[in-house]
């Protein structure tokens, strides 16, 4: 007898009793082609937002990010209103 098998936190479980895989289980498995797992994602989007590095006043962004989630969201949103009210 195995040293592990006496330190087990679980009694055996017969395989036979398994539960049924069903297609939401296939729907969330991993994927391999060959050996390379397949990443899921997000669908690509049409227009892809490019990443920067912007320095703002803290006052700046501590104001947007009170207002909670979605933060550089309204940020881009504000910039792309000044640029239609200023161009």
């Amino acid at each position: 007898m195995s040293a592990n098998r006496e330190n087990a936190d679980h009694d055996w479980i017969d395989p036979d009793d398994a539960p049924e895989l069903d297609d939401a289980f296939f729907e969330e498995a991993d994927e391999y082609r060959g050996d390379a797992l397949v990443k899921r994602r997000r669908p690509k989007a049409d227009k892809v937002k490019q990443r920067v590095t912007i320095r703002l006043d803290s006052e700046i962004v501590e104001s947007f990010k009170s207002q909670g989630a979605g933060w550089q969201s309204r940020i881009n949103q504000a910039l792309k209103e000044y640029l239609q009210e200023h161009n």
